[in-house]
């Protein structure tokens, strides 16, 4: 059965950093690509990030790029989004998810969902 856990969530300032983890188990983690989403109040769930299989191949949405960064250690099945340069807009509850197919940034295209961690950032 695969679970993913995230944690690191929490209340911060503007401009200050987060670095969220997201741990697999269950089945091989290097089969995966991973992924991060968000959603804020009222909202829809939004793409975040998502890194391949080999971490060769990041990518980012518009809105995060160049403040986020996403990693994965294969060797720990744990996935990790830094957060940089923190906005009141990055407020949401942050999932991680695993998609077996193919790098997407389509949540519908992701087959297992973590529980979320939320991040406020207070102005």
């Amino acid at each position: 059965q695969v679970q993913l856990v995230e944690s690191g969530g929490g209340l911060v300032q503007v401009g200050d950093s987060l670095r969220l983890s997201c741990v697999f188990s269950g089945r091989p983690f290097s089969y995966y690509t991973m992924g991060w989403f968000r959603q804020a109040p009222g909202k829809e769930r939004e793409f975040v990030a998502r890194i391949s299989r080999s971490s060769n191949m990041p990518y980012y949405a518009d809105s995060v790029k160049g403040r986020f960064t996403i990693s994965r250690d294969n060797a720990k099945n744990t996935v990790y989004l830094q957060m940089n340069s923190l906005r009141p807009l990055d407020t949401a509850v942050y999932y991680c998810a695993a998609n077996f197919r193919a790098s997407s940034d389509q949540d519908r295209d992701y087959d297992y969902w973590g529980q979320g961690t939320q991040v406020t950032v207070s102005s």
